[in-house]
């Protein structure tokens, strides 16, 4: 049996060892997937002498076909090859190409197997230059190959994407590109995983690079949707990150969404039948703080901005819950202002709004004059079914359970309060419900190895047993302790304290409670790798903040930390980019209350503390 992949360079094995040099000759080599490739793998002699021996004597063409097809029969087998009839007929079983096994797995779905065997264009460098005939039936090939490889990387990227690699989705993405850089959807294959990993700005680049390439090689510019794509990357935010502040290994508080490929799915499947249905859907994502319930979101928003929808995002906290209409109209401030079509609402509702927002107020300034202003609720509803006309509205309440009830019911549909909702959903109300639980030992070891590449398996191994312990399987607490050890926290010497929870206190121990010697140690390794001035934004946040504070007025940031505006927005971003602060709205508050508490509580002095508040009295 001879062995031959073809979509990439070319590698040959008979009988699973190395082909003898004679069978890799050019033209024997091409005569064998020449014959593999035809239909029913049969052509004439006729045929085959002039696609590879036109420049020669009849009788020398058909001497070279005779020591072409004897050395295929002596590496296959003599039954390989019949003859008669004046055809040559390759044996089914004689040769196996990796394109027969890539359309099987393409005609089964299995994109994750057809990616695989795509390593370059079909043939790669291969090429026969006295035989223009081949030449031309190989570029044809090629071209065909092309689109489907191209295609099935991109589907793959799809799923990567779906289950939240989003660095192995750029990786494959990038191979689509290189297989065809002048590919519209092959550049959106790219840029769309990059932008959701947070590299707006390798989003951008490899689409002027595009544009360039079309430019000069084509003579055309990129289509409707590629542009399209850019212009909404564009959009997206652009991080200030200092760039003394953010120390090697810093990015690593931005871990990939390990453990959660099925929930992320189900909640992008609602999405998606969401926009094509053209109907409101609810979706409800639970679980225990620290199991990533927030780092969940962001994955579909991100996705949701790039499908060209307007979100609107409110983080709630526990004094929300007494504060009515303080979630509408944290909605109203969270994004939903920048929504194309809003201003098609009735004036009553724009009116609602302005009453109560002054950034509304700017943006509609005749609203002032509606002599009856509808209710926050009844302006909000109306606003979005305005919005909704132009484009997808995706609206995203974290913390749902603080919102106030003025605002849980003002929100249609439905109307049920969130115990009932999620009863509801699936039988009487269509959407979706994900339950997070802390991660398994194989989801954590996949944690481990993205932030500690260069570990054995035998370090993983251990590396792992020991973060499941100290962290419960918390994603939260794990990616602190993986943060720290990159920057070189050494486990070893930080106590374990054994379990955690412990036996029989899973209640009285759970967050924020009591916490592992090494994740308190892993809180603090992290802050001090800090910018000054975002270390000094953090401390006033969590002397001040309760669970939210705001950037400037009495009591803001930027009276505790004396910062001038640039800098203060420098050090936010900062806090934002590595997960320490979460801005919506109103306001930043902390992405995990624990980290607060031993901010609060360990890396700040008394005499800091005092400092912060008597600077933001003034």
């Amino acid at each position: 049996m001879i062995t031959c992949r073809t979509l990439g360079p070319v590698e040959l094995l008979v009988d699973g060892a190395a082909a003898p040099s004679e069978l890799l000759w050019r033209k024997h080599l091409a005569l064998l997937v020449y014959l593999a490739r035809s239909p029913k793998r049969a052509r004439t002699r006729d045929h085959l002498i002039g696609l590879l021996w036109a420049d020669k004597p009849e009788s020398a063409a058909r001497h070279s076909l005779n020591e072409a097809m004897r050395v295929l029969r002596r590496c296959a087998g003599e039954s390989s090859l019949d003859t008669e009839g004046g055809q040559v007929r390759l044996a089914p079983d004689a040769v196996e190409l990796d394109t027969d096994r890539f359309e099987a797995l393409v005609t089964a779905g299995d994109w994750q197997g057809a990616a695989e065997l795509v390593t370059g264009e079909f043939l790669e460098g291969f090429g026969i230059p006295d035989a223009s005939a081949f030449e031309d039936w190989l570029t044809g090939e090629r071209l065909a190959w092309q689109r489907r490889m191209v295609d099935a990387l991109q589907r793959r990227v799809g799923q990567l994407l779906d289950r939240g690699d989003a660095g192995s989705a750029v990786e494959l993405a990038q191979r689509a590109l290189t297989l065809d850089p002048t590919s519209d959807a092959a550049v959106r294959g790219l840029m769309r995983p990059l932008a959701v990993s947070g590299d707006r700005a390798g989003a951008l680049a490899r689409y002027e690079a595009f544009v360039s390439r079309l430019r000069s090689e084509v003579g055309t510019a990129p289509d409707a949707d590629t542009q399209a794509l850019a212009e909404r990357v564009r959009r997206e935010r652009a991080w200030r990150i200092p760039a003394t502040g953010t120390p090697v290994g810093a990015e690593s508080r931005r871990a990939p969404l390990c453990g959660r490929a099925a929930e992320l799915a189900r909640l992008l499947e609602a999405w998606a039948r969401s926009r094509a249905e053209r109907t409101a859907m609810l979706a409800m994502v639970l679980g225990d703080p620290g199991t990533g319930k927030t780092r969940l979101a962001e994955e579909v928003v991100a996705r949701a901005r790039l499908d060209g929808a307007a979100v609107a995002t409110l983080r709630a906290v526990t004094g929300d819950v007494a504060e009515a209409d303080g979630g509408i109209l944290g909605l109203a401030r969270g994004g939903l202002l920048d929504a194309p079509g809003i201003g098609a609402a009735p004036a009553a509702a724009l009116a609602g709004l302005a009453a109560r927002l002054a950034e509304w107020a700017d943006r509609f300034p005749g609203a002032a004059r509606e002599p009856n202003p509808a209710p926050p609720g009844q302006g909000l509803r109306a606003v979005l079914r305005a919005a909704c006309q132009e484009q997808p509205v995706l609206l995203v309440l974290d913390d749902a359970q603080w919102v106030d009830r003025e605002s849980l019911l003002a929100l249609e549909p439905p109307r049920q309060e969130l115990d009932e909702l999620r009863s509801h959903l699936g039988r009487d109300l269509r959407g979706a419900v994900v339950q997070l639980a802390p991660l398994a030992p194989t989801e954590l070891r996949e944690l481990v190895h993205w932030g500690l590449p260069s570990y054995g398996d035998v370090e993983l191994d251990r590396v792992t047993r020991r973060i499941a312990t100290d962290s419960a399987g918390l994603p939260l607490l794990a990616v602190e302790l993986l943060h720290a050890v990159a920057l070189g926290l050494d486990l070893r010497q930080a106590r374990g304290g054994g379990a955690w929870p412990e036996p029989f206190k899973t209640l009285d121990q759970t967050l924020p409670g009591d916490l592992p010697d090494a994740v308190v140690a892993a809180i603090r390794v992290g802050f001090h790798r800090l910018s000054p001035g975002a270390q000094g934004a953090l401390q006033a946040a969590a002397v001040l903040g309760g669970e939210r504070v705001s950037r400037g007025g009495g009591g803001g940031l930027a009276r505790a930390t004396g910062l001038e505006e640039g800098a203060l927005d420098t050090a936010l971003d900062e806090l934002e980019w590595q997960r320490w602060l979460a801005a919506e709205g109103r306001g930043y508050s902390f992405v995990a209350r624990i980290v607060r508490d031993v901010v609060a509580r360990d890396l700040v002095t008394e005499g800091q503390r005092r400092r912060i508040r008597e600077a933001a009295s003034r």
